[in-house]
C-alpha cells in the first residue's frame, strides 16, 4: 500500500490497521527467562511436553477405588484393604476389597473404577459401596491431558498465567522469549506542564498538564515494553529532529503525541520527513483523524515511528486501536492481535453518524445494554474513565435505542 498524498482520500481504519500490520517485523532476538518471569512475554520458540499429564491413571474424586465387577449389586459391601493419600503409591488392589483413595492419588493395580465417598458407607475396616460404577469412572486416565512429545505451546505465543500454569505442568522450569520492545516516547507543545513540577495556581495561560505521558506510559508498561522517556520536547523543528534522531539510536519504536496536525507549530510531519520516512498520516477515524506512521533512520537500519494525536482521548483510542495490534506483531505475536467486539444492544440514540468511523465512549448498564458517554469530545479524559469500552460505529451510521452495536471493551484493548 503506498503512502497517501495531500488531497487524497483518508485512509479507512480497515486500511490503516492492514498497513501497520504488514509492515510489522517482529524483534529477532531471543533469550531464555525463568518460566517464573515469563508473564507478558512471546515465546520464541515451540515447546514440547517431555511427560504424559497426567503421568499415571488416577483419582478424580476422594472416594474408594474398587473393580467394577465387585460392585454390580449396588450395595456390595467390600473390606478397605489400603489407604493412598496423593503422593503415595498403592499396592495390587485383591478381588473383594477396595481402597481408600484421596484426589490426586494414583489408581492402584487391579482396580478400574473409583466410587465417589457420598455413595458409599464405611463402617470399621469394611465399606458399603451403594453405587453400581462403570469402567473408568472418575478415573483420570494416562496422558489425557499432554501426551508426551505433543506441541503444548507454539512459537509466537503470547504468554498469560494460564500458559506459564501450563509450562509448569510438564516441568518447564524455563522458556524462550522474544526479548523486550524497546519504545521510545516523547511528547510536543510548549503549553504542556508536568504534574509536580508547576503547582495548578501558577499555569501560565493556556498552559495544560501532559496527561498523556501517564495514559502512554501506562499502556506501554501494561504490554511489557522497556520505555525510554524524552519527556516534553519544545515545539520547534530543530528540537524536534534532534529527538528523533535520539531516539532512534537504540529503540525499535518511536511514539509521539501532539504535532501529527498541519499547522504551522506541528513539527512532527516535516521532522520525521527530513530524518526518516512518512507513510501516512491521515485516517478516517474519529477521535483521532491525525495519526502518522513512518521510520526514522538511523546507522543501522530505522527505527519504526507513530505520531499520536495530542487531545488526551484521540491519543488514548488510536494507541489502543493502531498501536496495539502493531506493538503486539513487533513483539512476535503470530495469533489474533484485533481486539474482539461483541454484539450489544444500544440504550441510546445517535441521530446523526459522523462522516468518519466513530469509536464512542459507553458504558454496560444492568440491563445488559450500553449507556453512551454524553460527551464524546476528544478532550474529554472522563469518558474513558467512566466507560468499559468504544462502541465501533461505521461512518454514516446513526444508531436508535434497541439497535445492535459493536462493542469493544476496554478489557480487550488495554493488554
Amino acid at each position: 500500500m503506498g503512502a497517501p498524498v495531500p488531497g487524497s482520500p483518508m485512509l479507512s481504519v480497515r486500511e490503516a490497521l492492514d498497513f501497520l500490520l504488514e509492515a510489522a517485523r517482529p524483534v529477532g532476538q531471543a533469550e531464555t527467562v525463568p518460566t517464573l518471569e515469563a508473564n507478558g512475554r512471546v515465546l520464541a520458540e515451540d515447546q514440547l511436553a517431555t511427560i504424559d499429564v497426567p503421568s499415571a491413571d488416577n483419582t478424580q474424586m476422594d472416594g474408594y477405588a474398587v473393580r467394577a465387577e465387585d460392585c454390580t449389586s449396588g450395595s456390595a459391601t467390600l473390606r478397605v484393604g489400603q489407604r493412598i493419600p496423593a503422593g503415595s503409591v498403592g499396592h495390587e488392589l485383591e478381588p473383594g476389597t477396595a481402597a481408600r483413595i484421596f484426589t490426586g492419588a494414583l489408581i492402584p493395580p487391579g482396580a478400574d473404577a473409583v466410587v465417589m465417598q457420598e455413595q458409599a458407607e464405611a463402617v470399621g475396616d469394611s465399606v458399603t459401596i451403594h453405587h453400581a460404577p462403570r469402567a473408568g469412572e472418575w478415573i483420570r486416565r494416562q496422558g489425557e491431558d499432554i501426551g508426551a512429545g505433543s506441541v503444548i505451546l507454539a512459537a509466537g505465543t503470547r504468554l498469560r498465567s494460564q500458559e506459564l500454569g501450563l509450562a509448569a505442568s510438564v516441568g518447564l522450569a524455563s522458556l524462550p522469549v522474544r526479548r523486550r520492545l524497546r519504545v521510545a516516547v516523547f511528547f510536543t507543545g510548549d503549553e504542556l506542564a508536568m504534574p509536580g513540577e508547576v503547582p495548578a495556581d501558577q499555569l501560565k495561560p493556556g498552559a495544560i498538564y501532559n496527561s498523556n505521558r501517564f495514559t502512554l506510559r501506562g499502556l506501554l508498561e501494561n504490554f511489557g515494553c522497556e520505555i525510554a522517556d524524552f519527556g516534553i520536547v519544545p515545539d520547534s523543528l530543530e528540537a524536534t529532529r534532534a529527538t528523533l534522531v535520539a531516539a532512534a539510536r537504540e529503540n525499535d519504536l518511536i511514539i509521539t503525541s501532539g504535532g501529527v496536525s498541519v499547522g504551522e507549530e506541528d513539527h512532527i510531519k516535516p521532522a520525521v520527513e527530513a530524518e526518516g520516512r512518512l507513510s501516512m498520516w491521515q485516517i478516517a477515524v474519529k477521535p483521532g483523524k491525525p495519526l502518522a506512521f513512518g521510520e526514522v533512520r538511523r546507522e543501522h537500519g530505522a527505527a519504526y515511528f507513530v505520531g499520536l494525536p495530542g487531545n488526551p482521548v484521540s491519543s488514548f483510542v488510536t494507541f489502543l486501536l493502531f498501536v496495539r495490534p502493531f506493538l503486539l506483531r513487533l513483539q512476535g505475536v503470530t495469533g489474533q492481535v484485533e481486539p474482539r467486539g461483541y454484539t450489544v444492544r444500544a440504550d441510546f440514540d445517535l441521530a446523526k453518524g459522523d462522516r468518519r468511523n466513530e469509536f464512542l465512549r459507553a458504558r454496560l448498564n444492568a440491563a445488559g445494554g450500553l449507556d453512551l458517554f454524553p460527551n464524546q469530545s476528544s478532550g474529554v479524559l472522563t469518558s474513558t474513565v467512566w466507560g468499559d469500552g468504544l462502541v465501533d460505529n461505521p461512518a454514516g451510521n446513526r444508531i436508535a435505542a434497541g439497535d445492535l452495536v459493536r462493542f469493544i471493551p476496554f478489557a480487550e484493548l488495554q493488554h
